[in-house]
């Protein structure tokens, strides 16, 4: 043992006194390797490179709906979903952040991703679809991670542009310099490694020899040469890490700048787009006021009342202004526009001299009191109407909205635009596709809005002069109590006419009710004389016991060109736990009177409606009951319509949209039978539901004793001879064209407005 010691102080006294020569061999041996090695290269720098991974994947939404198919986005370390293809042009449902992201595989194609405190269940088709997505996933989580920086208040500033670009490349130098050192050393590490681990190995087996003083001098020359390289490795390491966490901050700055200014551009896209919208509705709504004056207006600003239906104008997009955008234009005859915070709602126009400022438009309310949140036993009313006709059963206002039927079907205008851009078409089958767009637009405002509408009286009325704004003017008549129908005339200076008669036919089933509108809509344009028909589709309240209630639209709509034997059928389907359709799904095609197909329809009854023209089609299979499948190629899909956003705070506004604010709006001059004026629903949208409950029974007692009146005169009259009891005071009751006994609007309403001579006028309030 004493030996031992003696030889290993004795070989750190050789190892120490040979240092000097040993370095030397060392250096020699070291700068012979960094010559043989290749110069350095920035790909050592680099993340590996992920490509963009897209696909279908099924996400997790609730219990109701179970999985939906969802398109999935992975690009820079972000997961993004989207309902269709489509919509990764203008909406993204989601983004998942995979650098603070946690990614759990499970069983039969399912994976977790957590972020956020929140989960996302995700399940793919098959198993190596599955794989192909944990793959990407975890290797984009991996890139995100490295590429994350931690915020750091104090630093350098943000660099010009320019200069940032040149320290980036200068950074980006001096870091791979220091990784091909790195790589020299620890090649250099290996090699000696491997020498001195043979070393050691030969001195065991040499233990107690002669040559064992030799052999323990060579172990220590390869050990110092081990410890020097180790050295070398370390300070390599410390200067990389050293150049990097330098530069960290000023890349942190400069990332948290680009931030800043995407989300400026973001917001000043927005304001741009608000104002784009404000200058377009102002053109259209008053185009005549335009007359005589020149407006050199940019064609992506205004859209002309006359310019030509190109497929550019055809799937513009248009949203309704929000209230905090620039809203008084002044337009004068030079072209120049300036904006100034005023009236949200006014407009003027000026000549070149100043004389000529007319008012546009007046300003309409934009808001409602909110709901009042009252409790209701429904099932305590309901479970003793189960099979009866829901219009024939008293029912407290808790369940109505602050409208009338008659204001509720006038609400289908609120994408009139639609019809203006039909009659503007050249092609009866473009026009068709606008018509069958604007029949599915009907439906968007009932999302969610399951409350009923107030029952009109026989007799009421309801008008809608919208003849300055949107160039159309509706009237309402309720024509039948029992059955309840009601009679609808739209005339519009923009080239069409409207007229329906609805009557509704509702039941209660015990977990839902069913409203089935019975009756036609028809739709003339002037210039080319086609004459549309259609009908309108069931409409299904569920949860009536218990759960949330929830509307869905289900069955068919044929729309027929009767001048041109077109034709359009569009599918509205149910909805279905088990289902992985889109909800709310609309489809539809458009042939002419050969049977010929030039159009797909597609989209969703709450939010919006393309066209794809067909190129071609052939015969496929899988069709049911024994028949092929048509498969038909077409060109990329155009928006046709585009549900407008809801205004601010409308949960608590009863889910109205901005049309639906103004329809209970007050107004002078309107007929004393106009929905505005009853007492009832005025009160309840006060939120004085205790008073219009009262007022409501009123009402209605008066209601039954007038019709019983009626009964006893004509019981009255001579036999055989018979006198209806009530005839509507604007519509009568004719046989049109198409072959149906309709009520059909007689005139003199407008007329009789003029004079304000009501004279004629039943007193129902």
């Amino acid at each position: 043992m004493d030996g031992g010691r003696a030889r290993g102080r004795g070989g750190g006294g050789q190892r120490g006194h040979a240092r000097t020569h040993i370095s030397d061999d060392i250096r020699g041996q070291m700068n012979e390797l960094v010559k043989s090695l290749p110069s350095p290269t920035l790909p050592g720098l680099h993340l590996p490179s992920v490509d963009t991974h897209k696909g279908w994947l099924f996400k997790w939404t609730n219990y109701l709906k179970g999985y939906q198919r969802r398109w999935f986005v992975l690009s820079n370390g972000l997961l993004s979903y989207y309902r269709t293809q489509a919509e990764m042009a203008h909406t993204c449902r989601g983004t998942i952040p995979l650098a603070t992201a946690h990614i759990e595989v499970g069983d039969t194609c399912h994976l977790v991703l957590t972020s956020g405190g929140r989960s996302y269940h995700l399940k793919a088709t098959s198993e190596g679809e599955s794989q192909k997505w944990v793959s990407a996933l975890q290797q984009a989580k991996a890139n995100a991670t490295l590429l994350m920086h931690h915020s750091d208040d104090s630093g350098d500033e943000v660099p010009v542009p320019q200069e940032d670009r040149t320290l980036t490349q200068g950074v980006l130098k001096t870091l791979a310099s220091k990784l091909d050192d790195l790589s020299t050393c620890n090649e250099l590490i290996g090699k000696h490694g491997a020498a001195l681990q043979r070393s050691l190995s030969e001195l065991e087996d040499l233990r107690g020899s002669t040559d064992s003083t030799d052999k323990v001098k060579a172990v220590n020359e390869r050990a110092t040469l081990f410890r020097i390289t180790s050295n070398a490795m370390i300070n390599a390491c410390r200067d990389f890490v050293d150049v990097a966490e330098s530069h960290s901050r000023r890349w942190q700055k400069a990332l948290q700048h680009e931030r800043e200014q995407r989300h400026h551009l973001e917001e000043t896209i927005e304001q741009l787009a608000k104002q784009h919208n404000s200058l377009e509705r102002a053109w259209r709504e008053n185009p005549t006021s335009y007359t005589g004056e020149t407006l050199s207006v940019s064609q992506t600003s205004c859209r002309s009342q006359e310019g030509d239906a190109s497929d550019e104008n055809d799937e513009a997009e248009f949203f309704d202004a929000m209230e905090d955008s620039p809203a008084f234009i002044t337009v004068t005859a030079t072209g120049n526009i300036d904006y100034c915070m005023s009236n949200p709602l006014s407009f003027s126009l000026q000549d070149t001299s100043g004389a000529n400022h007319m008012q546009l438009r007046r300003t309409r309310r934009s808001r409602i009191p909110d709901k009042p949140n009252y409790s209701l036993n429904l099932w305590s009313i309901m479970k003793n109407c189960i099979g009866k006709d829901l219009s024939k059963i008293p029912m407290p206002v808790n369940f109505n909205e602050p409208l009338s039927m008659l204001q509720r079907l006038t609400e289908d205008l609120e994408y009139s635009e639609l019809l203006d851009r039909a009659a503007r078409c050249d092609s009866s089958l473009e026009q068709m596709c606008l018509v069958a767009a604007f029949s599915v637009s009907s439906y968007s405002t009932t999302v969610h809005r399951t409350a009923k509408p107030f029952n009109p009286l026989q007799g009421e009325t309801y008008e809608l002069d919208r003849l300055d704004e949107y160039g159309y003017r509706s009237i309402c008549e309720q024509v039948s109590h029992h059955p309840p129908a009601a009679a609808h005339h739209v005339t519009s200076q923009r080239g069409w006419t409207l007229w329906q008669h609805i009557t509704i036919d509702s039941k209660f089933r015990g977990k839902y009710i069913s409203v089935v509108p019975l009756g036609n809509i028809h739709l003339q344009f002037h210039s080319s004389g086609n004459h549309y028909v259609w009908s309108k589709v069931t409409s299904t309240v569920h949860n009536i016991i218990v759960g949330k209630l929830w509307i869905d639209q289900s069955g068919d709509i044929d729309i027929v060109n009767t001048t041109t034997k077109d034709t359009c059928r569009l599918k509205f389907s149910p909805y279905s736990y088990f289902s992985r359709e889109v909800p709310r799904k609309v489809t539809g095609v458009v042939e002419d009177r050969e049977g010929t197909a030039h159009y797909i329809l597609s989209g969703t009854w709450d939010d919006k409606i393309e066209s794809a023209k067909i190129v071609d089609s052939s015969q496929g299979c899988g069709g049911s009951e024994g028949k092929q499948k048509t498969v038909y190629q077409t060109l990329p899909p155009k928006l046709l319509w585009k549900k407008y956003p809801l205004p601010e705070n409308a949960e608590n506004m009863h889910f109205f949209s901005s049309l639906a604010l103004t329809l209970n709006e007050p107004e002078e001059g309107v007929a004393p039978t106009d929905s505005r004026l009853r007492p009832d629903q005025r009160l309840m949208e006060a939120g004085l539901w205790d008073e219009a409950n009262s007022q409501k029974q009123r009402l209605e007692e008066r209601q039954r004793l007038e019709r019983k009146r009626r009964a006893q005169a004509n019981q009255a009259l001579e036999e055989g001879e018979y006198i209806e009891g009530y005839q509507p005071l604007w519509f009568e009751k004719r046989t049109d064209e198409t072959g149906d006994n309709i009520f059909i609007y007689k005139g003199g309403y407008w007329e009789a407005k003029e004079r304000q001579d009501w004279s004629q006028c039943p007193q129902i309030f």
